[in-house]
């Protein structure tokens, strides 16, 4: 890429996406399975931004829920696609940007955001769109790498800038009920690229019922 270019995520996460091992793994993300067992009910709506080829979002979906997935890569999209037919599950799955995608508004029971980094300015805004998106009552299940993740192998972006801690989540979601929010140290085993020690922050946001 030229030093006049702009980063391309769609052209990165579709290189990535397409290549024939499934670079997550193809379990859902621990956290989620955790607080989905714990906090959601079979039936409810849940949206799942940035999901790829669709290991949360079609784990959700086996498990009665109903699922809409958003994400940018044509070739993740159309993966998750193609699993979902050839399982037999149904689900809504979508491809845009986040930044320009048409938000919902007071439609969803949760909204569930794993590993969803993006600098500051996208973040705020995306972080305000998901918590919208929820009906009162609803809540954000959230997990993603901290700063320390950077003196580890384990995956996750290499930008500083891209890393969340609870301090910034807590200010993100300050209209919200914080259920949970801790950071700390896991295991991961999500595919080769997700795998080993890594530090996270993990959360939960109520919307409130009453403004």
């Amino acid at each position: 890429m030229g030093s006049g270019e702009k980063p391309n995520p769609a052209a990165m996460w579709d290189e990535r996406f397409a290549r024939t091992e499934p670079v997550y793994g193809e379990e859902p993300n621990a956290f989620l399975r955790a607080q989905a067992m714990q906090r959601l009910t079979a039936g409810m709506k849940v949206l799942v931004p940035a999901d790829g080829y669709g290991r949360n979002g079609l784990w959700l979906a086996r498990h009665g829920f109903d699922v809409t997935t958003v994400d940018v890569s044509a070739v993740g999209v159309e993966r998750a696609r193609k699993t979902a037919l050839a399982v037999g599950i149904s689900a809504r799955i979508l491809l845009s940007n986040l930044n320009t995608w048409d938000w919902p508004v007071g439609e969803f029971d949760a909204v569930v955001s794993i590993y969803l980094h993006l600098v500051k300015e996208e973040r705020v805004v995306i972080h305000a769109r998901a918590l919208a998106a929820l009906k009162p009552g609803g809540i954000v299940i959230l997990e993603a790498f901290t700063p320390a993740q950077l003196l580890l192998s384990s995956g996750g972006p290499k930008t500083l800038e891209l890393l969340y801690s609870a301090n910034i989540l807590r200010q993100d979601f300050a209209g919200a009920e914080v259920v949970e929010l801790a950071e700390m140290e896991v295991e991961l085993d999500e595919g080769h690229m997700h795998r080993g020690m890594a530090a996270v922050v993990r959360g939960v946001f109520r919307k409130k019922k009453h403004p």
